[in-house]
């Protein structure tokens, strides 16, 4: 994966594991992203300033990541995963949204009649909403809500759904939601606003 497309992952992923107005998105605002998804890597990668208290910081709206999103990076986006958004809520504070194939992950294993995903079918919005902590340059997220179609399901049908469609051939568990994180191109914070986030390096 390249440099820049792995970033855009990256962040994405820590910004929230899965809303925004789809309205006003546009090829500009995603080129405006990807402009300065290539400024926050060509920071990362420079040697570091002779000041220790030097710092960048980039602020990111919620239009652009989601312009990204859809004009852009549909190549990065998992088979099965379709219509992805995240939006900053303030605070901390991040929802997403995506409409996932839940064939896939339900036909993956035998299920129980306890099991809620043995009786989910077909595509259908996934939404989660949660706080992001960074800080030192490493992060975690705090899942708060998610539902399937507007009705509330555990924790643990969400965690299912993130490592399926999140494993790759050197994580073939997949991304586990509790587990800190390392922020990459030396991303030291992300300040979680209302419709922008300031990536801080």
């Amino acid at each position: 994966m390249p440099p820049i497309a792995g970033l855009a992952v990256a962040v994405l992923v820590s910004v929230a594991p899965l809303l925004a107005g789809a309205s006003s998105l546009s090829k500009q605002e995603a080129e405006r992203f990807q402009t300065k998804l290539t400024q926050i890597v060509a920071f990362g990668n420079a040697k570091p300033g002779a000041k220790p208290s030097e710092s960048h910081s980039t602020a990111v709206t919620d239009t652009e990541v989601n312009s990204y999103l859809r004009f852009i990076a549909s190549a990065q986006i998992p088979v099965g995963v379709a219509d992805p958004e995240v939006h900053a809520l303030g605070d901390g504070r991040v929802s997403g949204r995506a409409i996932a194939d839940l064939d896939a992950v339900r036909k993956q294993k035998q299920r129980s009649w306890l099991d809620p995903l043995g009786y989910l079918a077909g595509q259908l919005p996934v939404t989660a909403a949660g706080r992001l902590t960074t800080k030192d340059g490493k992060g975690q997220f705090q899942l708060e809500t998610a539902e399937i179609s507007g009705v509330r399901i555990p924790k643990a049908v969400l965690q299912e759904l993130l490592s399926y469609y999140s494993r790759t051939p050197e994580n073939p568990a997949g991304i586990d939601m509790d587990a800190p994180f390392e922020l990459p191109a030396r991303i030291k914070e992300i300040r979680v606003g209302s419709g922008t986030s300031t990536v801080v390096q």
